[in-house]
């Protein structure tokens, strides 16, 4: 007797050349069954082939195809994981029964119908209301998901966390431009700033350029607003004092974090805290962002006392952000792709 067809869900996935959707891509990959992907480009433009290789079968040539009323409907959920103005684009074009549209470029949270997702930061489950989800942030959802374990052990008074911001929150143009910067430096040649209107290459930034695409302290405002939604249901939690640096590194966040506590636990306590939660403490070698790219979750270190303050630790964590944000995407499609 012939096995009984599996069907396949269909999604869309606006932006289908950019650094957020190569991760999802992988995620949908590994997802049984895996779902018919339709490549979408972030512009209306005539359909490109994304990558073709001389000995590929027809079939197994990436196509973008324009983004278009047309190339929506039929989906079940669209990733909208291109720029700000495609996932905006993606939105008017969108029909009435069309897709679920899960926005990770942030563009579309002020919209009427969007909710802050983070799904694997909430507590509990969120049945599917809305037809717009945002994607919060990565950098919200690493604090979030780390403060809220060690607050099931220890109460917290206060919260400082340094973010260290990768090119790859830019997308491909801060990833090139960090890249080129970093040759013009050693070879003395003229520095391309199209994206941050700064040198970035063997520097770090606590500002952009005034001609820089999109200002740091929006980002940090940004974060900010997200971490503060996302620690609404943990009312014992303190709002952190965030400060958002640009760093010269290509992947993943960096976090220094100080942690006041009303009696402190101390690093030993933290370790097994963190460990019996399922988190990655490295005791004797401090993670780094090089080491996290394409791992899960959050890695964590240089656990000690705060040599001045008896009731505060340090710690230092590193997630791989478009993982991070991909994951957290996939996870809220799970709902409407049952």
């Amino acid at each position: 007797m012939a096995e009984p067809t599996v069907r396949r869900p269909r999604v869309a996935l606006v932006g289908g050349d950019s650094l957020l959707a190569r991760e999802l891509r992988g995620l949908l990959a590994e997802t049984s069954p895996a779902p018919v992907v339709e490549l979408i480009a972030a512009s209306a433009e005539n359909a490109t082939v994304l990558s073709a290789l001389a000995d590929m079968e027809e079939d197994d040539v990436d196509v973008l195809t324009p983004l278009s009323e047309k190339s929506l409907a039929g989906a079940q959920v669209a990733f909208l994981a291109g720029t700000p103005a495609s996932s905006r684009r993606a939105l008017k074009l969108n029909p009435p029964d069309g897709p679920l549209l899960i926005d990770i470029t942030g563009a579309l949270e002020d919209q009427p119908g969007a909710r802050l997702r983070a799904p694997t930061v909430e507590p509990g489950s969120h049945p599917l209301e809305k037809r717009i989800e945002v994607i919060a942030h990565p950098a919200a959802i690493a604090i979030a998901a780390l403060l809220a374990v060690i607050s099931r052990r220890a109460s917290l008074r206060r919260v400082i966390v340094h973010i260290f911001e990768p090119a790859s929150e830019r997308g491909k143009k801060g990833i090139d431009e960090l890249q080129q910067q970093t040759v013009a430096v050693l070879s003395f040649k003229k520095l391309k700033t199209d994206v941050f209107d700064a040198q970035l290459g063997f520097n770090l930034l606590a500002r952009y350029g005034e001609e820089a695409l999109e200002p740091l302290e929006g980002v940090e405002q940004r974060i900010e607003k997200h971490l503060a939604s996302l620690l609404v249901p943990f009312p014992g939690i303190p709002m952190p004092s965030l400060r958002l640096l640009q760093a010269p590194v290509f992947h993943g966040h960096s976090f220094s974090v100080w942690l006041e506590f009303e009696e402190n636990p101390g690093p030993a306590e933290l370790v097994k805290v963190l460990e019996d939660a399922g988190l990655d403490v490295r005791k004797d070698d401090p993670p780094s962002n090089v080491g996290v790219t394409g791992q899960t979750g959050l890695s964590i270190g240089a656990i000690s006392m705060d040599s001045n303050h008896p009731r505060a630790c340090w710690l230092w964590a590193v997630s791989d952000n478009l993982k991070l944000s991909a994951e957290n995407a996939l996870a809220a499609a799970r709902e409407s792709l049952r």
